[in-house]
């Protein structure tokens, strides 16, 4: 081969490579094999088919947190580079600003955007609190508003944190690299089709266990997986209960019986008094006539005080068993609240009545038992009799009066005994 055809290949070869050099843009995906890893952790890379080279700094070697450079690339590595930026000079043949951290990040995008397209949800852990809301880690950065995080008001959101947490997808824009998530959403969806489920399969009169969600004035409500049952403020405790937070707490665990399930209107009435046991059973055996008991003062009316002798159970001392001594009113020598003690004059289980008397329990003062003595020794026979007449119609009018009570007993069944032996005593003599 001539000289010239010598030289003249030469100006091919160079041709040929200088013509397989690939022309570098930014936003081009391409391929740079590791060369070197400098002090400044950063990568250099030679750029496949371009014969020019490129930096991958340390923060844009991965979207994941790395710690260690050599735990993301090593001499010899291959990796999918976007060139960001060019450096240099055209001199040099200038050299590119690469990034894998963006490439992935890219990737992550359209795979998060086919799922939002797919109506599909995706798992994220939260990294971070910030004001108005939670930082997730979605392979890009995404974020739940504070009023997107449950289905009720949160408190303290850092116990959120660490959290992997079910996330729908409520706004996406890559551009601006804006991906707005709710988790409030899912736990809808969630609690929806719990309560669907509840509500074909409660039914009354089970005793089932739920966690008090809410509590108002008039009741509390139980959460019992899927969905709320009010237990009202009557049907918490045999005792009276002015405010249900006086004796339930948010949170607390505790068994109720189902009082009724209306499907339609997605409403489920419990009680929490009745899986307690009955206050009247074995009443005869706890208050048996005669017994002496601790009692509290709980309402007082113009006939009587009631007095609650244990928790549910309340007798009624009628105003003429309170005092020895004439009283117009209750109100004359009783307290609401005031603990005194009573003797049982009467019980009666299965109405629910328990006649009590204070002054059975009170020494019967020296005037008044003169007054009877001599009353008794000088009005025998004929006056005794118009006495027991005239005691008679006055308990008669009185008890015509005396209204009928849950618990207690009117003037009537109180005094009918006294009657009866009043007349017994009359006949004999």
């Amino acid at each position: 081969m001539s000289e010239n055809e010598n030289s003249q290949n030469g100006k091919n070869e160079l041709l040929d490579a200088l013509n397989s050099v690939e022309e570098v843009n930014v936003g081009d995906v391409v391929k740079g094999e590791v060369l070197a890893i400098d002090d400044d952790k950063q990568v250099i890379v030679g750029i496949q088919g371009t014969g020019v080279e490129g930096v991958v700094p340390f923060k844009e070697l991965s979207t994941q947190r790395v710690e260690d450079v050599n735990e993301a690339a090593k001499v010899g590595d291959v990796l999918d580079l976007v060139v960001i930026s060019r450096i240099g000079n055209d001199k040099e043949n200038g050299s590119y600003l690469l990034s894998h951290r963006r490439l992935e990040a890219r990737k992550v995008w359209d795979d998060v955007e086919k799922e939002y397209e797919a109506g599909h949800t995706i798992k994220a852990p939260v990294t971070q609190v910030v004001k108005g809301g939670l930082v997730v880690d979605a392979g890009v950065r995404g974020f739940i508003p504070a009023s997107m995080i449950d289905d009720h008001y949160v408190e303290d959101l850092n116990a959120y944190k660490g959290q992997e947490l079910e996330l729908k997808i409520i706004e996406i824009e890559p551009s601006e690299n804006r991906l707005i998530l709710s988790h409030r959403a899912v736990v809808e969806k969630q609690r929806e089709a719990q309560r669907e489920e509840a509500l074909q399969t409660l039914q009354a009169g089970e005793v089932v266990s739920g966690k008090v969600a809410r509590l108002t004035n008039f009741g509390a409500f139980v959460d019992l997986g899927g969905i709320d049952g009010l237990v009202h403020v009557s049907e918490i405790s045999y005792d009276r209960v002015e405010k249900p937070a006086d004796v339930l707490k948010v949170g607390q665990e505790v068994k109720v019986k189902i009082l009724s399930v209306d499907a339609d209107r997605e409403r489920v009435s419990l009680s929490i008094k009745a899986t307690l046991p009955e206050p009247w059973d074995g009443i005869e055996e706890k208050a048996p006539q005669g017994a002496v008991l601790d009692g509290k003062v709980k309402r007082l009316t113009s006939f009587g005080a009631f007095v609650e002798v244990f928790p549910g159970v309340e007798g009624l001392v009628h105003i003429s068993q309170i005092s020895h001594q004439h009283i117009a009113t209750p109100n004359d020598v009783l307290k609401v609240g005031q603990e005194i003690k009573v003797k049982v004059l009467d019980v009666r289980p299965d109405e629910k009545r328990l006649a009590l008397s204070i002054k059975a329990l009170e020494e019967k003062p020296q005037s008044a038992e003169g007054e009877e003595e001599n009353h008794s020794n000088n009005n025998r026979g004929n006056n005794r009799r118009n006495n027991n007449r005239s005691n008679r119609s006055a308990s008669e009018r009185s008890t015509a009066n005396a209204p009928e009570e849950s618990t207690g007993f009117t003037l009537g069944d109180l005094i009918g005994n006294e009657l009866k032996n009043a007349e017994k005593n009359d006949d004999e003599n």
